[in-house]
């Protein structure tokens, strides 16, 4: 009876492993591709095309190769590859937190992109510090990535001298640049800011507060807009906003909705920096009996899900979290393949969701 293709290269596999003795480097402890191409009694050379270009060889060759990999728990150095084809097939993305579902949809899009083609992600929380930044960039340029996402224009002259010294394509991601030289996707924040508070305004809201937490540029950007809009309006004061360090939550959106109340009681719109604090201070509201939007506006900033379940559901700025993170990557792939951009600063816009909170 004919033996079966597997049979064969299983008794193949089986009679060769006392013949090639060790399958590790000395050096690193793992299994090296010499050690494959002697398992599978083929050169190195042609083990190597079997793993990344198996098309130039026979089925055959082909199969003994994959079960000496299987049996040996071979692992393909990728250092090594990318030095020889001056390719890693790495993108690194760096983002100021994972627990954020905001940067959570920014990922979702660029692992759409990703996953049609053969990339892997590094992926690094910043955690909204430079010097974190400045340490994951230095490790993950190690690798030899192929590309870069970045959350953000504004970085330590650290990173700027490593993105300079790496000579790796960077794309922006969540703000526009200036430079047209910058590639960049994302959304004008200062416009966004400006856009709410004008709302604020138009409805007849007077003394429209602001409360910024994390202090990172966006927050700031969008200050920048609410100031914008007030100071138009002759209705500018600096009693009226209130920025903080701390790190942005539900409670702290709730603490600062007191802190406000008692630094300007007349105040009758509060524009909050994202949605978690307007959530916070929108159930601060409830235990007080202050009615919202009646006696007290309260609007937030990115449209989180529970916002438009929230009752009051949450007037906010929605902002394109997915497509940033999708069109960045595309427009990174671009760049990494040879492609010129046409365009190298991508506007999604914002929209303002007016509802019951203001």
């Amino acid at each position: 009876m004919a033996k079966s293709y597997f049979s064969i290269c299983s008794s193949y596999s089986l009679k060769h492993m006392s013949k090639t003795g060790s399958t590790k480097s000395r050096a690193s402890g793992r299994t090296t591709l010499a050690a494959v191409a002697a398992h599978a009694g083929v050169s190195t050379m042609t083990a190597s095309r079997a793993l990344n270009q198996p098309e130039l060889v026979s089925d055959l060759v082909r199969a003994r190769v994959a079960l000496a990999v299987n049996v040996l728990g071979y692992v393909p150095n990728r250092a090594a590859r990318a030095l020889a084809s001056r390719q890693s097939n790495i993108i690194v993305v760096l983002v100021p937190s994972l627990s954020n579902v905001v940067f959570n949809a920014v990922l979702d899009g660029i692992q759409t992109v990703v996953d049609t083609a053969n990339y892997q992600l590094l992926i690094g929380n910043t955690r909204y510090s430079d010097a974190e930044e400045e340490k994951l960039l230095g490790t993950y340029l190690q690798s030899n990535p192929d590309g870069i996402l970045l959350s953000g224009l504004t970085h330590s002259p650290r990173v700027e001298q490593l993105l300079a010294g790496s000579g790796v394509p960077v794309v922006s991601m969540m703000d526009l640049a200036s430079d047209p030289a910058q590639l960049s996707v994302g959304f004008s924040q200062l416009d966004a800011g400006y856009t709410m508070t004008r709302y604020l305004i138009e409805r007849g809201r007077r003394r429209i507060a602001f409360i910024g937490a994390q202090l990172d540029e966006r927050t700031l950007a969008r200050a920048a807009g609410y100031r914008k809009a007030m100071q138009e309006a002759g209705l500018a004061d600096p009693r009226l906003e209130l920025m903080v360090p701390e790190a942005s939550s539900i409670a702290l959106g709730a603490e600062l909705l007191g802190r406000m109340l008692a630094k300007a009681p007349d105040c009758d719109a509060i524009f909050c920096c994202n949605d978690d604090l307007a959530h916070g201070a929108i159930y601060q509201c409830q235990r007080r009996g202050i009615a919202v939007p009646e006696q007290l506006a309260i609007c937030g900033f990115n449209d989180l899900p529970a916002s438009a379940w929230m009752k009051p559901s949450v007037t906010t700025i929605s902002t394109p979290r997915y497509q940033v993170g999708f069109e960045a990557a595309t427009l990174l792939r671009a760049v990494i393949d040879g492609r010129r951009p046409a365009v190298t600063r991508i506007d999604l816009g914002f929209t303002l969701m007016a509802r019951e909170s203001a």
